[in-house]
């Protein structure tokens, strides 16, 4: 689905920038410190119609305000850290007298600070704060990007694309996955491949991982494992390991993943990191998402079958090739 594809892509690059912040601030390079203050301050108006500006860029290190919305009475601090006293810190600045009728907020580009919410303040300015709506971070920002509208979502992915991707255009690589995509594409679906297999044993490993939705896009694509053993073949005849390749690509995102997710959603999240690497590869034919992502469904239902995704039932012993 597209919202996934969205969203997925957009938890990666945010998640990607506050590990870089992290631990470039461990190291004293600070560089991207500077450039997440430019880069929440155009996020944040896109995801809530704010109308942010970079009080920094008017004067040096204002004290306790970097981004400011004069027409909603909005100011923020972007900030690496997420300590209680860093926001007391802002909150009894002497400035924030000129701001009595402004709403704050507190940005932690680059760690948890769910922990942050349930402490009370020192405000001696009355300040309009709210800690359990007025404190963001990653998590925080990803559940309101996850309820959004798929218009909304796409808004967002697109602006993310356009900030984080990473222009390695020139670096790009032909990919064996990719390959068999592509052949697959043009591949008439239509047409029967019986799988000549106890179907009984694929039904034992589904119930074994706990698989429910997951079930239906098995049924709906076993039939397809013996087209795609001819096309493995074919394949191979380029090289030894050319098909090989292809299912330990597949195997290496459910390893990393399987960490993080199991069940349906694992298989989800191993779809949709399959396909974004097809899309940054080189020899990648630009095909709908609906038709690549039938495509991957069809790779991934084979390397289940194959035993290279999901965990064996013991004595399971189907297709192991």
């Amino acid at each position: 689905m597209n919202r996934s594809w969205y969203f997925c892509f957009i938890e990666e690059k945010l998640t990607t920038l506050a590990t870089r912040v992290e631990s470039r601030g461990k190291l004293n390079i600070l560089d991207l410190n500077i450039h997440s203050e430019n880069f929440y301050l155009h996020f944040f108006n896109l995801l809530f119609d704010w109308k942010l500006e970079n009080e920094n860029a008017k004067l040096q290190n204002t004290p306790a305000i970097d981004l400011i919305d004069r027409a909603n009475k909005i100011f923020i601090q972007v900030s690496a850290i997420n300590r209680k006293d860093k926001i007391e810190g802002t909150l009894t600045k002497d400035i924030l007298k000129d701001y009595s009728d402004y709403n704050f907020k507190f940005i932690c580009i680059s760690k948890d600070a769910a922990n942050l919410r349930t402490k009370t303040f020192v405000n001696p300015y009355g300040i309009n704060f709210d800690p359990k709506k007025d404190i963001y971070e990653l998590i925080s920002i990803l559940n309101i990007i996850l309820s959004l509208d798929i218009d909304k979502q796409r808004e967002i992915y697109d602006f993310i694309k356009k900030e984080l991707r990473q222009e390695t255009d020139i670096e790009k690589l032909d990919s064996n996955l990719t390959t068999i995509v592509n052949i697959l594409a043009k591949e008439n679906l239509n047409e029967s491949s019986d799988l000549n297999a106890k179907t009984f044993e694929i039904e034992k490993k589904i119930a074994y991982n706990g698989l429910k939705t997951t079930k239906i896009t098995i049924e709906d694509y076993k039939i397809h494992h013996n087209r795609l053993e001819k096309i493995y073949s074919e394949f191979n005849k380029q090289g030894a390991n050319k098909s090989i390749s292809v299912l330990q690509n597949v195997r290496q995102e459910y390893v990393i993943l399987s960490n993080k997710f199991s069940d349906d959603e694992l298989f989800l999240k191993i779809k949709d990191s399959i396909i974004e690497k097809i899309r940054q590869s080189a020899n990648f034919v630009k095909t709908p998402i609906d038709e690549l992502e039938l495509c991957v469904n069809i790779i991934l239902v084979d390397a289940f079958i194959r035993c290279k995704i999901f965990k064996n039932p013991e004595n399971y012993n189907y297709a192991n090739s």
